[in-house]
């Protein structure tokens, strides 16, 4: 069996889907690596690399499609929809594409893609199951963006983010809150308080305050209803809820120098929970860094990849934000990637696509030339198979 990767065809992205050290690792398991020349050279792995730990190179895209029984990507389909299509001739009956799909807001590249009879499995569905963790790359990245917020918000802020004491006086520390305490807000709550902020947080979700005191943040308690929602994510809520939020967080925001916002829904628009009256409200300098930019954006004047000047106030709207860190972006999605695939494997070692796996099921979108996942085929208009 061969694993095949090949250079990334989304603009700007810099990640790749195999890194060296996890070469070997397919390789325990009776699997090679192909790998196009060239497509880790931007995230920092060279092809001398690749070859001393025992992969084979290639000078072209179509080789790779050709040979390998399994294509692993970092963007396919949805995640890729200026030149996915470009890849559809190259995809064969019983092939295996596993990559990031954004299968929920793309669901009619999946049914483009159908037809070439490949095997489609989308990396953003991995349920949150215990046994699933080492597979989540919505965790990985959102490490990444937690952490490159904060640095991003330091970088602008015109302020120390630290206390310190000097002979001209005391510098006070700069006031950081976070807004969404996923795995992005975490990350942002560790690495700005690891910076010397004074560090709050909110979530819609009251299960995550004991997690943001044990990073040293402070819980801001509102007087709403809790909207956990399933697998442990934030439920999409009604826009009467988040005008009661927002008339809440007016305060807060104003007393903040930095404020991080991280609600995303897949699949759906972000929800709008800073407005521009909030913004006002803040200090001339303030910094808001939305990462939900691409799904719209959390800040009522985000502009996705722009800096927005507007009160006094940055506003920035990063996009594809593991690309910036692009070699240990790379290796914690490797690592998912390397999990996903031996999870294809029994104890002996066999190949085995098991469609009652959960992991597989929830995954798994397209198969000999149809689109067989429901919640697919549920946006696509269609009626799930085994419904009446």
């Amino acid at each position: 069996m061969i694993v095949g990767i090949v250079k990334e065809s989304f603009p700007g992205e810099r990640r790749v889907a195999v890194v060296p050290d996890v070469v070997p690792m397919y390789q325990k398991r009776g699997v090679e690596v192909l790998i196009e020349k060239g497509a880790g050279q931007s995230a920092g792995f060279t092809d001398a690399a690749y070859e001393a730990k025992g992969a084979t190179l290639s000078d072209s895209r179509d080789d790779v499609f050709a040979k390998a029984d399994i294509i692993a990507q970092v963007r396919v389909l949805g995640g890729n929809p200026e030149h996915a299509r470009e890849d559809f001739p190259r995809m064969r009956k019983g092939q295996l594409i596993i990559g990031a799909a954004d299968p929920l807001s793309c669901p009619e590249l999946v049914k483009e893609a159908a037809p070439t009879g490949a095997s489609i499995f989308s990396m953003e569905l991995i349920p949150r199951i215990t046994r699933a963790q080492s597979m989540d790359i919505l965790s990985s990245m959102a490490t990444v963006a937690g952490y490159k917020a904060v640095l991003w918000a330091a970088e602008r802020l015109p302020k120390f983010f630290p206390m310190f004491m000097t002979a001209a006086g005391t510098v006070t520390p700069a006031r950081a809150f976070i807004v969404g305490a996923g795995v992005a807000g975490l990350q942002a709550i560790a690495t700005a308080k690891r910076l010397g902020a004074i560090v709050s947080a909110y979530d819609v979700r009251d299960a995550v305050k004991e997690q943001v005191e044990s990073l040293g943040g402070k819980f801001v308690e509102m007087d709403l209803e809790t909207a956990e929602g399933e697998g442990g994510y934030a439920r999409e809520m009604d826009e009467a809820f988040y005008e009661r939020q927002r008339q809440m967080m007016l305060r807060v925001v104003a007393e903040n120098d930095v404020v991080i916002t991280t609600a995303a829904i897949p699949g759906r628009k972000a929800p709008i929970l800073v407005t521009e009256e909030m913004v006002k409200g803040m200090a001339p300098g303030s910094v808001i860094v939305d990462l939900a930019a691409e799904r719209g954006g959390n800040c009522e004047l985000t502009k996705v990849d722009e800096i927005v000047e507007a009160h006094g106030v940055s506003i920035l709207g990063p996009s594809n934000i593991p690309s910036t860190v692009p070699f240990h972006a790379s290796q914690m999605y490797s690592r998912n990637v390397l999990n996903y695939v031996a999870n294809m494997f029994n104890k002996d070692k066999e190949f085995v696509l098991d469609p009652e796996d959960e992991i597989i099921k929830e995954t798994w979108m397209t198969k000999d030339g149809e689109v067989i996942l429901p919640r697919i085929q549920e946006l696509l208009g269609a009626t799930p198979e085994g419904t009446a």
